[in-house]
């Protein structure tokens, strides 16, 4: 069994990467083999609209024809047993580099045909954790549910399954005094960092044991 993690935030030691870990350490629980890929130390670009992919016997059909760092991860991926993405909320969606990621990772797997088939060769759970500096009422206000349902929505079709988990309220600086951010109580953030974002720890430790279950459909 083996867990494969991305994380498209720019920090390594920070709120999406530690929850990975997590996730990648409740799979560990479980027995499975795991791996952590930062995306910001990679260097790849979108789609580039060349449709090799989808070329009628093509020698990339169902393959991202770009050769580039992204290459290899591919490949890891359909190897592995689930996949749990991680990113920062910037903008209402998630970073550029994860955003870009996805385009090469989904769409070579899509066929252009009315039942919507996957060239992607197996079933495998897949989850999406999200972290923001907005609470939860805010992040319902601005609509960000509705783009991360897209998002599932697109993984499912390939892969056959995904959930999100949204970390809201995040602690992002280490000294809010050096900042002009006025729209956020230091006090608050750092009573939420203290009490709340170890059960969020918690449930992306419960993703990624779930993942990790031999029939891990069955645990949705």
């Amino acid at each position: 069994m083996k867990i494969i993690a991305i994380n498209g935030s720019p920090r390594k030691k920070w709120n999406t990467a530690t929850l990975l870990n997590k996730a990648l350490e409740g799979a560990a629980s479980q027995g499975a083999e795991t791996e952590l890929i930062h995306l910001y130390d990679l260097d790849y670009k979108g789609c580039i609209s060349c449709f090799a992919c989808k070329i009628k016997d093509g020698k990339s059909y169902g393959q991202c024809a770009v050769n580039d760092d992204l290459s290899p991860v591919f490949k890891r991926i359909e190897d592995a047993d689930a996949l749990i993405l991680g990113s920062p909320v910037y903008l209402g969606a998630a970073t550029g580099e994860m955003r870009s990621f996805m385009e090469r990772l989904l769409f070579p797997y899509y066929v252009y045909d009315v039942s919507h088939s996957t060239l992607f060769k197996k079933k495998m759970p897949t989850g999406f954790i999200y972290t923001m500096g907005l609470n939860m009422d805010g992040m319902k206000a601005r609509g960000y549910e509705q783009h991360f349902k897209v998002t599932e929505m697109l993984m499912e079709r390939v892969f056959g399954a995904s959930e999100s988990l949204s970390v809201t309220d995040t602690y992002q600086f280490e000294d809010y005094s050096k900042y002009v951010a006025t729209a956020f109580n230091p006090e608050e953030k750092a009573k939420r960092r203290d009490e709340e974002f170890p059960n969020d720890c918690n449930k992306a430790f419960e993703m990624g044991a779930r993942f990790a279950q031999p029939n891990p459909k069955e645990n949705y």
